[in-house]
């Protein structure tokens, strides 16, 4: 299968800058993939297609300030570091600009608690840092990082808080888990009243996870590997679920892959954490999940290929084609999907 294959044209305007207000006020196109029917509607009507019993699987992670800027000692040249996974309490891989000038030694000065030095480099470039700092590391990236948002938002995020889920806990990504962003405490708590259970899961989301697909054929493209984590409590509510025929519905993609790369061929799962580099596309058969719920992707990204990959790749673009001659908003602070078996 060809990347070519996942194209669609967006115009621009279509790109949302800046998160709706509330969040649940963010469109929703919901596809019934069982009766092949599409509605239209707002978030927070989410419930109308939803019943007792279902069970949300949402990532729990916390975006980090994962954006630093330094000069690098005996050099009056600005950098940029991109922090993209952690490797230990001190270290992590990141993106550096200018590259070529980021050597194996170099110190760099971020702030007057916080240095970063290059221990090696590794595949594609990315440079493997080790910060020296006294304190707490993460009150001081909370101090002096900036929020990582995606490269096509160019409008400054006024409120950080807006670029994470209000369930978010552990700290560790580098990226929002974007298809939570719409939901509310109140919302939550109106699901829940209706019988509607949730579970956590994590995944440090790495900018690996948005990096676009270069090759022409998809097979040969090359995840970068995140760390995930399922508790035991999370997969027996997921077990029990299964046993009784009751829906799993993830948010997100990143929660897609932590199931999927934990469920077994029957969709049971237990507790387990490591590293997963799983590449979902067309021709993959989901073991855990009966629905998605999710944003509208870049076009040739392996987002859009994993939703492919659940609905079809041409039911998958005709609803994004529709979504842009009705004018929602896409990608990260955009509109949301809910592709769902009924």
């Amino acid at each position: 299968m060809q990347t070519k294959d996942f194209y669609y044209e967006l115009p621009e305007r279509l790109i949302a800058q800046t998160p709706l207000e509330p969040r649940d006020s963010s469109r929703l196109l919901a596809y019934d993939m069982t009766n092949d029917k599409t509605e239209h509607t707002v978030f927070s009507q989410i419930g109308k297609f939803l019943k007792k019993g279902d069970l949300l699987v949402v990532n729990n992670t916390r975006v980090i300030p994962a954006r630093l800027f330094a000069k690098k000692e005996g050099s009056e040249t600005d950098f940029e570091i991109l922090l993209i996974k952690r490797i230990s309490i001190d270290r992590y891989e990141a993106i550096m600009r200018p590259a070529r000038k980021a050597r194996v030694g170099d110190v760099f000065t971020v702030s007057d608690e916080l240095k970063a030095v290059i221990e090696g480099i590794g595949e594609e470039g990315i440079r493997i840092i080790k910060f020296l700092y006294k304190g707490v590391l993460e009150d001081i990236l909370s101090r002096v990082g900036n929020m990582p948002l995606p490269p096509y938002i160019k409008q400054k995020l006024e409120d950080k808080e807006r670029y994470q889920t209000v369930y978010s806990k552990v700290e560790g990504s580098s990226a929002a888990p974007t298809a939570g962003l719409h939901f509310t405490v109140d919302l939550i708590e109106k699901l829940k009243g209706m019988g509607v259970e949730f579970a956590e899961v994590q995944l440090d989301i790495g900018l690996g996870t948005f990096r676009p697909v270069k090759c022409e054929n998809i097979e040969e493209h090359k995840m970068h590997s995140e760390r995930y984590n399922i508790d035991n409590a999370t997969a027996e509510k997921i077990n029990t679920a299964r046993r009784e025929g009751r829906r799993v519905i993830a948010v997100g993609t990143t929660s897609v892959r932590v199931l999927e790369s934990v469920a077994d061929e029957n969709g049971y799962l237990k507790e387990a954490k490591g590293d997963t580099d799983i590449f979902i596309y067309p021709g993959y058969k989901f073991k855990s999940i009966d629905g998605l719920i999710t944003n509208f992707h870049l076009p040739e990204s392996t987002l859009i290929m994993l939703v492919a990959a659940f609905l079809g790749r041409e039911k998958t673009l005709e609803l994004y084609n529709e979504a842009i001659r009705l004018n929602y908003r896409f990608f990260s602070f955009g509109d949301s999907m809910f592709i769902f078996k009924s």
